[in-house]
């Protein structure tokens, strides 16, 4: 690899929270109360975010035998060339309708608050050359874009929270634990789902400067997009309330929309939280783009670059597949539950299947 297109530790981090934060965060209340009916899915979270720290751990101990290359590298050297090839192509799938999903996700949303009218092809297809254009400067690229994106996000994020505590009323979250573990153990599963993005750490901990430090940069990765969506199911429930939220197909947004400051430049604040909503979209359809050709690229041998030209154009008619919002909803769970199978229990049967067969060749038992 280029030594250019190495990343620090750091870098990984902060790429591994951009890719987290997509469209989810608009959605998670809604779906986590809608699986728990208590305002107590903030705990959900919370364990959901501990089990995905376990997950990664798992990935980044499989990365460290195989130092400097990608999944789609080792893995045959762990299951034999064609089930290896196999395995790659489902990951590499899993990557393209990941970032369908997100581009899919930006018309619906921006044709409804920004755009209206605006047909889906015009927004996606610019959103798709601006982000090809990226990725074709390499994970570098990728990173530093990542570093310049998070901050602002952030500071914006947490001021428009900040200004719904007007609406928000403290008793709506009570009682904690009302009615037990049973409903908050509901929950965890639709939470699991939000978390999507720590998978890239498969070929990102190929690109480290210091691999061995990759599992701190996962756990960083993963608690901050955590207090991200603690942060906001108790702000939404907060405000909304358990019943007003599964009412709402964007619950996060209603929560904007439902205050004003009088006297200000900037009297209501839904137009911030898009902004960084979609640079967050941007950085997780650019992240799992780039995934998805590198394993093509890998796989195939073929250049990076024009693997890429020719990837655009399939994620543009993946991306246009889901006929309604409903069934973009049904892929966004299908895509989690398929994550939560392929970087939850199959990489742990990897590495299972890794240790073995280095203690048969070395004449030990592992």
């Amino acid at each position: 690899m280029d030594e250019n297109d190495y990343i620090t530790p750091a870098q990984v981090a902060v790429v591994i929270i951009n890719a987290m934060l997509g469209a989810g965060i608009l959605t998670l209340p809604r779906t986590t109360v809608n699986a728990a009916h208590t305002p107590d899915v903030w705990l959900s979270i919370m364990v959901g975010g501990f089990v995905i720290i376990l997950f990664g751990m798992v990935l980044v101990r499989l990365g460290l035998r195989y130092r400097g290359q990608t999944f789609y590298q080792y893995v045959s050297r762990i299951t034999g060339r064609w089930i290896g090839a196999f395995l790659s192509l489902v990951v590499i799938v899993y990557f393209m309708l990941v970032a369908s999903f997100e581009v899919r996700a930006l018309s619906e949303v921006t044709g409804l608050y920004l755009l209206e009218g605006t047909p889906s092809w015009a927004i996606i297809m610019p959103f798709l050359w601006v982000g090809g254009y990226l990725i074709r400067g390499g994970v570098s690229a990728l990173a530093r874009l990542c570093e310049v994106i998070l901050p602002i996000t952030g500071i914006i994020f947490f001021l428009t929270m900040f200004l719904s505590f007007g609406i928000f009323d403290i008793h709506n979250m009570r009682p904690v634990l009302g009615l037990g573990m049973t409903p908050v153990l509901k929950g965890i599963e639709p939470a699991l789902l939000s978390f999507i993005g720590f998978e890239t750490i498969i070929v990102l901990q190929a690109f480290m400067k210091k691999p061995e430090k990759a599992a701190k940069s996962v756990i960083a990765g993963i608690l901050i997009p955590t207090a991200f969506y603690v942060t906001t199911v108790v702000m939404v429930i907060g405000a909304l309330t358990v019943d007003g939220v599964v009412t709402k197909t964007w619950p996060t947004m209603d929560l904007i929309r439902s205050f004003e400051l009088s006297g200000l430049i900037f009297e209501r604040f839904e137009s911030f939280l898009l902004v960084i909503w979609i640079m967050q979209i941007y950085s997780t359809f650019t992240i799992t783009c780039y995934a998805s050709a590198l394993g093509i690229a890998q796989l195939t041998g073929r250049n990076l670059k024009s693997v890429i030209t020719v990837l655009l154009p399939v994620i543009y008619i993946l991306s246009m597949a889901p006929h309604s919002l409903k069934d973009l909803n049904k892929l966004g769970d299908m895509l989690g539950l398929t994550a939560l199978c392929l970087f939850g229990l199959l990489p742990l049967l990897l590495l299972i299947l890794s240790k073995w067969k280095a203690g048969k060749k070395d004449g030990t038992v592992s």
